[in-house]
């Protein structure tokens, strides 16, 4: 798979290093950058396409290190609402979720999860399902981590107990076979069942086993509010004894009471990596969280699986027993109002979309606690949201950290289609030139090429991807255009299947897929395997 020959003259070249821009050209050769430099000359002879950057900054392609793309990118390998951002790499199977390996209760669940997509769930190992996305095409890379709730569910099933010696055994041979076909390292939702009912034990055992391979642990981590500094804490212990990097996903400190505690999880960090602990974090720009509803709900109401749950959230007196738990954190602590639902799958309920749950309380003539748990159980837990927690205070602090990449947080979406569908959180469409103008050029909390960085060299470093995230001679050819006075997201909460503007062009592996800010139709993405030459 090869791009045409393409020279990019009069750019202000920022090469994702966080070093200053400086003007120059940009000579790509096929799949990778051939030459930088300054007036670069003969291109033009050899028949090399010109493309007048006329002043707009030239970056690497943005490499979104925490991605939600595992189905979706099936279901539109145009990857519209990522790549119209500038993203040309999308790290997935993030908060202990991937597609693969799929055996037990892990194939089933993942069969329920699709079954609306059309997507035919014939692949069972990790292998089968990178194969899978490459037949399907896509037109930005995808890299994967091993989810240690599918490992679970695949061995386990979704059962709050710790393995037995042969289920563990099982497990960390499935986490090692995923290593050797690719998968970049092992990712933890420690807030989801069934990996909230892991020890921390269980953890290390696993990450062991993805560090041995040259791999990374990237984690939604126990606890993002109350008890954050724990929760962070337990993750760098998780690096030390598995002697593994460390990415801590999506940090935050959610709830009004919580606020500022970044400041003392990021020294955690500063201390953690001066003892010699790898261990960074990634952020979203935004002060809103997005998942599903059941979180409101206490862990164990989850065990035994989906329909388990369903079954004793019909009980009134298992109500009445988590009543008063979720009305604390839920109703007095973070507000009704805050949560707000943003995809529903029956008919009937769509007219909850965009509504909080005190204003569904309102329309359907409940109190906001029975209104919540009626919905879970006529959804089957299948309900997404968008919670309001956090403080801009927060957001700007953590993002400003050197340790801190930019990552979404969120699937590829579309305007149109089935990914069009609902009212999903506008990181979707906006996260990374969000950043580029509230937070470079409208507040001044990070310079360009500090932002840059952020969003390419950085988090290629995390994960691994060292043929990626700069502009030099003989790294792969993945490239953004954008205007730096006009970047900006246009995508809103009430509104968020907008696409981004000022981002003119974006190259994957030599090919344009965006050219004058319009997508092209090609789909030169390819499924990077950790391990392989690219």
């Amino acid at each position: 798979m090869h791009g045409e020959s393409i020279l990019i003259r009069r750019a202000k070249i920022v090469d994702g290093t966080g070093a200053p821009w400086f003007y120059g050209d940009v000579e790509l050769a096929g799949d990778k950058i051939a030459r930088v430099g300054r007036c670069l000359q003969g291109s033009e002879q050899r028949g090399a396409r010109v493309i007048d950057a006329d002043g707009r900054v030239v970056a690497p392609g943005f490499i979104d290190i925490h991605s939600h793309s595992d189905d979706t990118i099936l279901v539109n390998p145009r990857a519209e609402s990522k790549v119209r951002q500038g993203v040309t790499t999308e790290v997935v199977g993030n908060c202990g979720y991937s597609l693969a390996p799929l055996e037990g209760e892990a194939l089933a669940d993942i069969k329920r999860d699709l079954e609306d997509t059309g997507i035919d769930v014939r692949w069972r190992s990790f292998d089968e399902y990178s194969r899978f996305v490459e037949e399907s095409t896509t037109a930005v890379n995808i890299a994967s981590l091993v989810g240690h709730g599918t490992v679970r569910r695949a061995v386990m099933g979704c059962v709050e107990r710790a393995p037995s010696r042969e289920e563990m055994e099982r497990m960390k041979s499935l986490v090692e076979q995923a290593m050797a076909e690719g998968a970049w390292g092992l990712s933890t939702g420690l807030i989801y069942p069934p990996s909230c009912y892991a020890s921390i034990d269980e953890i290390v055992d696993l990450a062991r086993v993805a560090a041995e391979a040259g791999g990374i642990y990237a984690s939604h981590i126990r606890y993002e509010e109350d008890r954050v500094v724990e929760a962070v804490e337990e993750a760098i212990a998780i690096g030390e004894r598995a002697k593994v990097p460390v990415q801590i996903s999506h940090h935050k400190s959610g709830g009004v009471q919580n606020w500022g505690k970044v400041r003392a999880t990021i020294d955690l960090m500063r201390k953690a990596r001066a003892g010699g602990v790898d261990v960074a974090c990634d952020v979203y720009p935004y002060t809103a969280s997005s998942t599903g509803l059941s979180v409101i709900l206490p862990q164990w109401i989850f065990d035994g699986g989906v329909e388990r749950a369903v079954k004793r959230l019909k009980d009134q007196s298992v109500r009445e027993r988590i009543r008063p738990l979720v009305e604390e954190e839920e109703g007095r602590k973070r507000g009704w109002d805050k949560t707000v639902i943003s995809s529903v799958t029956r008919e009937h309920n769509k007219r909850f979309e965009g509504k909080n749950l005190m204003e569904i309380a309102a329309m359907t003539g409940k109190e906001p606690f029975t209104a919540a748990l009626d919905l879970i159980v006529d959804e089957m837990a299948a309900i997404q949201t968008v919670r309001f927690g956090m403080c801009e205070d927060d957001v700007e602090y953590v993002l400003a950290w050197p340790g801190a990449s930019v990552g979404s947080d969120a699937s590829v979406r579309a305007p149109y289609g089935p990914l069009g569908r609902g009212k999903p959180h506008p990181r979707s469409y906006g996260t990374f030139p969000r950043v580029l103008a509230r937070y470079v050029r409208e507040r001044g909390i990070l310079r360009l090429e500090e932002a840059v960085r952020k969003m390419t060299s950085l988090p290629a470093q995390r994960i691994g991807l060292f043929d990626r995230g700069v502009i030099r001679p003989g790294t792969v050819a993945d490239l953004v255009i954008f205007d730096p006075d006009k970047v900006a997201d246009t995508a809103t909460y009430e509104d968020p299947h907008r696409y981004p503007v000022g981002i003119d062009w974006v190259i994957v592996a030599g090919r344009p897929v965006i050219e004058h800010g319009e997508h092209t139709g090609a789909a030169p993405g390819r499924v990077l395997r950790r391990g392989q030459a690219v």
